[in-house]
């Protein structure tokens, strides 16, 4: 709950795609910063078997106004899948936060030599 409001905090949450292999990004390590007057880690975790990284900050905690980056470890998940030598290794999103009751949702799609990522619904 927001502070004094009785309204829900929106949070941030991740769904991963290994879309070469056609399947959720099982074991892919997501860590999520809030970047203010220091950066530190909100929220740290690995994307289980339905594809989503199962987090309290998806459902608000530690989530508030300002800037955030997401880092995905891309490299580690890539070499585990038996790509000795990935093009990608660790992926960074920034994006802004203006309402914090809005909730935030990011698809990331990946191939060993691409991604997409953007605000979903």
């Amino acid at each position: 709950m927001l502070k004094g409001t009785g309204m829900a905090a929106g949070g941030i949450s991740v769904h991963a795609v290994d879309v070469a292999r056609g399947h959720p990004a099982r074991g892919l390590r997501v860590d999520i910063y809030a970047l203010g007057d220091r950066e530190h880690r909100i929220a740290e975790g690995i994307i289980g078997e339905n594809g989503l990284l199962d987090h309290p900050s998806a459902r608000g905690e530690g989530v508030s106004a300002g800037l955030y980056e997401v880092r995905f470890a891309i490299g580690d998940y890539l070499r585990a899948q038996g790509i000795e030598k990935p093009f990608l290794d660790i992926v960074p999103f920034r994006f802004v936060i203006v309402d914090e009751r809005a909730h935030i949702h990011l698809p990331f799609k990946f191939t060993p030599f691409g991604y997409s990522l953007f605000r979903g619904a």
